[in-house]
């Protein structure tokens, strides 16, 4: 898959995912961005989680998968992942958007998410608040954010 953008292909949209048919989609993102890119080891970038969480993908106008969320249970919104050239091009924010809408409307407790610290600035736009310390996952410094709130 070439790393360029064909800008007549610019469009994208969210949508939901199911976790048994749509696996494969959800996959390569996520095995593209965390496992490839970030060097997550596999065994920890799949869980049991994935079978009950709510899952979102974002495809190109070619119907290409390119991003990916997941809300589980809890409130917590994970596995964001939009794939390189994508970035920056409101995708991440379709994706967040769309989770915290489904976990509204669905009654789950307060969204929250351990981002990544370069992620911070991204989160807090759409309305998160830091709280607690640094901490690592996979290696790599997060931080726990909620959802609303005072910052």
């Amino acid at each position: 898959m070439s790393s360029s953008i064909d800008p007549t292909q610019c469009a994208f949209a969210v949508r939901r995912a199911c976790w048994t048919q749509d696996r494969d989609a959800l996959t390569q993102v996520r095995t593209r961005v965390f496992v490839k890119e970030q060097g997550v080891p596999p065994a920890l970038e799949w869980d049991q989680s994935d079978e009950t969480a709510i899952h979102l993908l974002a495809w190109d106008g070619a119907d290409h998968p390119i991003g990916t969320a997941r809300l589980l249970p809890s409130g917590q919104i994970g596995r964001m992942a939009v794939l390189g050239p994508w970035r920056g091009r409101g995708v991440g924010s379709a994706l967040l958007r769309e989770a915290l809408r489904i976990a509204a409307e669905s009654g789950l407790p307060t969204p929250f998410l351990h981002a990544q610290t370069a992620a911070l600035s991204f989160y807090h736009r759409h309305g998160f608040r830091a709280a607690g310390q640094v901490f690592y996952e996979a290696g790599i410094p997060h931080r726990t954010m909620i959802h609303g709130g005072e910052p």
